[in-house]
């Protein structure tokens, strides 16, 4: 085991980008610019597994389907899309905004026994659902060593 000394000053930055991401604060530099946001939120996600498949269920209300990108790549789903925020009007005034808005994007590890061509994913009523389905159980190999 490693030791690695301890910063309390990057733990203090990480306090501050959280508390910062949480109320919707831009991140920035130390000349004031904006970074561009990997993610700025994350959709709450159910993962279930079935007989047949392995199934996600992920909540991004407001979002439309061609906001949505699904990859799968070397073992790992990845959710990526966008909740645009509802541009202020004339006659309306927010008062309080306490939904995420912005880039989203959520990353898993998929087991081997997987059938990644076979994945299907569906969305309705704010939910996306997405299915993929497995090849059969996973066999751990039993591999006999021979001492000498």
């Amino acid at each position: 085991m490693a030791l690695v000394k301890w910063d309390p000053w990057q733990d203090i930055e990480d306090m501050f980008g959280r508390y910062r991401r949480a109320v919707g604060w831009p991140r920035r530099t130390q000349r004031g610019s904006e970074l561009p946001a990997v993610a700025d939120w994350s959709p709450q996600v159910d993962i279930a597994e079935t007989p047949e498949a392995f199934v996600i269920k992920a909540e991004i209300p407001e979002v439309r389907k061609e906001d949505v990108k699904i990859t799968i790549d070397d073992g790992m789903v990845t959710l990526q899309g966008e909740r645009r925020q509802e541009k202020e009007e004339k006659d309306k005034t927010f008062h309080r905004i306490e939904r995420f808005y912005g880039n989203f994007s959520r990353s898993f590890s998929l087991p081997e026994n997987v059938k990644v061509d076979g994945a299907k994913a569906s969305f309705r009523d704010g939910v996306l659902t997405l299915e993929i389905p497995k090849t059969g159980e996973a066999k751990p190999k039993a591999v006999e060593v021979r001492v000498d």
